[in-house]
């Protein structure tokens, strides 16, 4: 609260001495004093925006902006969050899961990774350094395709929780399935199961305050992530909680592309079918999926559970494959999920098939799609043919030019909105989560995502991404090129907007 009045008394000065040296009456002296005092504060600002050592071109933009457009330009980096995205606002997050992470991997026990064929093991060496997460030889997954396969598990799982439920979602409304999965909650939470449930503010905005109120009454313990307590204008309101995260007794994990919503069965009629994916968990990275969980519940709630809970031993019998759990937001490296996509993408040797209903990729896996296509690795990227957000749908095309030049196949899913977010490298190497491939998802949202090495579900993963194509239709090059100057200026301007999409 101090550093926001503190943001607000600079704006003030900012405004006050601009408008006294350019407009007012004044005496030439003052005004010349006004003048100095605004060009020391802009001066001050683009000079705390270099120590950030971020990309040239981003810095120079943001530069261009504070100059020429000074207190709209201050207000917009000021409250677009860019200003605290390495700054304090999750400082003590930050840490203590860097605390955690860093006790959890010195309990963990080393993999033997030997049997991970030459591809595996190119990624496996990546992520075992470039992540607190450990990889894992004793979890079992599970697909899960679509709403209804989704939540008819999810949905059964949860009536069958003995000690506790742990749940966070990104959306959840109060509709005919949010309600169902609600009443379980309360039955459970009235029957002396543990239920905790946190929901993100913006992602969540049709949860009713009736169905919270409820909840706790009935001995649910909810909290909202980074509530919207001053509206739209706060720092925080751009970084938001994109994870799905649902932990069962400590024994099932779910995690994937799903929200709580009857959308996402297919029953909306403005968007109709909802193609997704989801994964169910067992095992040794049900336990890492909860210490994600957990560390956002101390942050809502400042209550410690990590401490509370003993260590698991993972059952030796339960193996299939290699699983790493990856969590990645503001409070984490940055862009490390980015780091993750490009190592997986420039392991392959084979083929590269991508799924996302957001294709806004930075400057690196750019070059690494172009790089693998031009090596002669089949490089497939399916996207939606119609999409929740026009920003997003336009961006998204704006990037196809380049990469169909270089020889990447593009398909466009028509049979209803694609949702799932998959990558699949040389059928043997895969990812599955919560984060879209966009700048949004690389640097601001929280975001966690399973990465599986050789396990019996990548076959799965593979024969509905085949399916999927048969809905699809290819993009080719030639008539791509010939789309007109209204659908390129949409393009351009959806483009200027890509990174906070």
């Amino acid at each position: 609260m101090k550093k926001q009045r503190l943001e607000i008394l600079f704006l003030f000065i900012l405004s006050i001495t601009g408008y006294i040296a350019r407009f007012s009456n004044y005496n030439h002296g003052f005004r010349l004093v006004c003048a100095a005092i605004y060009v020391v504060l802009i001066l001050g600002t683009i000079y705390s925006l270099m120590l950030e050592n971020r990309a040239s071109h981003n810095t120079l933009l943001w530069m261009y902006v504070l100059v020429f457009i000074p207190i709209i330009g201050y207000l917009f980096y000021l409250y677009s969050g860019q200003l605290y995205l390495k700054g304090y606002l999750f400082k003590t997050k930050r840490r203590k899961g860097r605390e955690e992470w860093e006790r959890h991997m010195r309990n963990s026990h080393q993999p033997d990774l030997s049997f991970l064929n030459d591809n595996q093991q190119c990624f496996a060496k990546f992520a075992s350094k470039a992540s607190f997460t450990p990889i894992s030889v004793h979890s079992q997954t599970t697909v899960l395709k679509n709403g209804e396969e989704t939540f008819s598990e999810i949905i059964r799982r949860l009536k069958k929780a003995r000690e506790f439920i742990h749940i966070e979602y990104y959306i959840f409304r109060s509709d005919r399935l949010g309600k169902e999965i609600i009443d379980i909650l309360m039955n459970k939470a009235r029957e002396g199961v543990e239920v905790l449930f946190i929901y993100d503010a913006a992602g969540s905005m049709r949860l009713s305050k009736r169905d919270i109120a409820a909840m706790q009454e009935a001995g649910v313990k909810v909290h909202c992530f980074l509530p919207l307590k001053y509206g739209f204008f706060n720092q925080k309101f751009n970084f938001r909680n994109h994870r799905k995260i649902i932990i069962i007794d400590g024994e099932i994990g779910f995690v994937g592309g799903l929200n709580v919503g009857v959308e996402y069965l297919g029953e909306d009629e403005r968007i109709g079918y909802w193609r997704d994916t989801h994964m169910m968990l067992k095992g040794e990275a049900v336990y890492t999926l909860h210490t994600v969980f957990l560390l956002d519940w101390d942050y809502v709630s400042g209550e410690n559970l990590l401490k509370k809970r003993t260590d698991y031993e993972p059952n030796q019998e339960i193996g299939d494959g290699a699983v790493q759990i990856v969590a990645s937001g503001p409070d984490t490296q940055q862009g490390i999920m980015s780091d993750f996509y490009y190592s997986l993408i420039s392991c392959a040797t084979k083929s590269i098939w991508i799924a996302t209903p957001y294709f806004v990729p930075n400057e690196a896996i750019k070059a690494a799609l172009r790089i693998a296509a031009g090596k002669g690795i089949e490089v497939r990227v399916l996207v939606p043919e119609i999409n929740d957000s026009f920003l997003t749908h336009y961006a998204s095309q704006s990037y196809f030019s380049e990469l169909l030049r270089s020889g990447v196949k593009i398909y466009s899913y028509k049979k209803g909105f694609l949702h799932q977010k998959i990558i699949i490298v040389d059928g043997e190497l895969a990812s599955i989560g919560t984060a879209n491939m966009d700048l949004r998802s690389f640097h601001l949202n929280f975001e966690v995502n399973v990465f599986l090495f050789g396990t019996h579900s990548i076959q799965d993963l593979i024969s509905h991404y085949e399916q999927d194509l048969e809905e699809s239709e290819r993009i080719r090059p030639v008539y791509y090129h010939k789309r007109g100057m209204m659908v390129r200026t949409k393009e351009s301007i959806a483009r200027l907007f890509s990174g906070v999409l």
